[in-house]
């Protein structure tokens, strides 16, 4: 196979059916897309990936005592409630587009309405975490972004379990 017609393959496999040409060599295949007619079925809410995750925030969660470790640096650590006030603030905002806006009012695309929603709710996520994570490096030193990191992947594939 020349290098000519190996680009023009490549070329031809990312254009949509319409704009595809067969030249006859082979390829006589229909144009037809074989995704309008055969659905493919979705992925299971439980999966490996997300047992991993789950399982690794319990095992978190039990060994490095985190609950208890938080209620002793809620009071005392002005870096924790400032993130923890962050966190309200995204998690806030991350509600109101889910459920009144999309919900309550049928927005389906409220980043389009609403463009600033979706860049504030990941800066202010992000602003929390940086302050969970110099509130608690004292803690875990440098396991606080790791323990941190697993905790939030516990959350986020326990969530997607939910819906």
């Amino acid at each position: 196979m020349d290098a000519a017609r190996a680009r023009e393959q490549l070329r031809r496999r990312y254009l949509f059916p319409a704009e595809a040409r067969p030249d006859g060599e082979g390829d006589a295949r229909p144009e037809n897309s074989t995704a309008v007619e055969k659905k493919e079925k979705p992925l299971p809410r439980l999966n490996i990936h997300s047992g991993f995750w789950i399982l690794a925030s319990i095992i978190v969660t039990y060994y490095v005592d985190f609950f208890k470790t938080l209620t002793e640096n809620f009071h005392t650590n002005s870096w924790f409630l400032f993130g923890s006030a962050l966190l309200l603030v995204s998690v806030s905002v991350a509600l109101y587009c889910i459920v009144y806006l999309e919900w309550y009012r049928g927005i389906e695309e409220y980043d389009v309405k609403f463009p600033a929603l979706v860049p504030v709710t990941t800066a202010t996520f992000i602003a929390a975490g940086i302050c969970f994570n110099v509130a608690l490096w004292n803690v875990w030193s440098f396991f606080t972004p790791l323990l941190l990191l697993t905790q939030f992947m516990g959350v986020v594939m326990f969530i997607s379990l939910l819906g």
